[in-house]
């Protein structure tokens, strides 16, 4: 990735500039959406897993082999509700993810069937005016390659960097054989294993000749103010500014409320970077329809805040939002101007991209 600066973007090269020009939107909760389809066992085993020996429902990564038609509608919703930039339903499609599943062998091809629903969604809703762009997601993975599993044995580990480096540089070598236009590594507990992703990135954009942007993006997950690792958001920054990323920022966890002092302080930290912010809707609520308790207006009003206070380049949501929350995101962002971010940089990536 650092040779991005050097060679620029072959894929997603309107992303610096559009990023100076608008806030971008990010679309919202893909498990949120799914189980609104309250879809059963014999949906996720499709026709492809009918003997599988083991149970399959809630393994929503299958969903791109099994129940194509139900991602690609999920993600036109977010298209149609503003979304400028839809994730791949990749969160956990690593063979160490998928091991839980018994479905290892089958991470490369969920992620290559992923990537393509996501892309041709884009290419249906892209306008000169409003181009789409696909995120190919790499999520944290169970495992944590920093804590200890076992409470009575701290320097217990069940797993290592490199089997995270194998696992991630699989997930997006199918993510970029089936079309994505950007990277994102999401809902980062543990910088260890961000910095895995991130190696196997850079070594596949190597091996390849291909320059994607990356968006790499933390979690806080309690009022601390530190990654569930330890670190806080300025030591999480320094951990990872190395990979040039597009973008950093947080998602997940607190809900926009109690995330404002991280995301303020990222903004602080992060100098000329673009800063993401996709939070859950507020915190979880079982009487709730999406499980969370905010409406789309509140959501909305909240990153309306961060956008006015400078805060934002990208906003989406994460867990219990849903496309009416994108939507009201959309409209009361638009109202200011993007935070602003390296311009010199961006635009010397752009002129040689072109």
């Amino acid at each position: 990735m650092n040779a991005s600066t050097s060679q620029g973007y072959t894929r997603g090269a309107q992303l610096p500039e559009l990023l100076q020009q608008r806030i971008l939107i990010l679309d919202g909760a893909m498990g949120t959406m799914i189980q609104r389809y309250k879809l059963g066992e014999a949906d996720f085993r499709g026709t492809q897993f009918t003997d599988h020996p083991k149970d399959l429902k809630g393994n929503n990564d299958l969903l791109p082999l099994t129940k194509p038609e139900v991602v690609r509608e999920i993600h036109e919703q977010y298209l149609a509700a503003g979304a400028d930039i839809i994730e791949t339903n990749t969160f956990g499609s690593t063979s160490v993810a998928q091991e839980d599943y018994g479905l290892q062998d089958h991470a490369y091809e969920m992620n290559v069937a992923a990537a393509r629903i996501a892309r041709e969604a884009c290419a249906k809703y892209s306008t000169p005016e409003k181009p789409r762009f696909a995120a190919g997601a790499l999520g944290p993975t169970p495992r944590t390659a920093s804590i200890s599993p076992d409470v009575n044995d701290p320097g217990a580990r069940n797993v290592d960097f490199d089997t995270l480096r194998a696992a991630y540089y699989e997930q997006a070598k199918g993510l970029l054989d089936g079309g994505v236009d950007l990277f994102l590594v999401e809902t980062i507990f543990d910088t260890l294993n961000a910095k895995a992703a991130i190696f196997a990135l850079d070594e596949l954009m190597e091996d390849t000749g291909e320059r994607l942007p990356v968006i790499v993006s933390g979690t806080v997950t309690d009022a601390s103010g530190r990654i569930l690792s330890g670190q806080t958001v300025t030591a999480f920054w320094h951990s990872v500014r190395h990979a040039k990323p597009l973008a950093i920022g947080l998602n997940c966890a607190l809900g926009a409320t109690l995330m404002r002092p991280y995301i303020e302080e990222l903004a602080k930290a992060a100098g000329s970077t673009a800063i993401s912010c996709y939070p859950n809707a507020g915190l979880p609520n079982p009487m709730s329809d999406t499980g969370f308790d905010e409406t789309p207006e509140v959501t909305g009003s909240l990153m309306a805040d961060f956008a006015k206070s400078g805060f934002l380049n990208i906003a989406g949501g994460c867990c219990g939002t849903t496309p009416a929350h994108i939507a009201a995101i959309a409209k009361n962002v638009s109202a200011y101007k993007p935070r602003p971010c390296g311009a010199k940089l961006f635009s010397g990536l752009v002129q040689q991209a072109a």
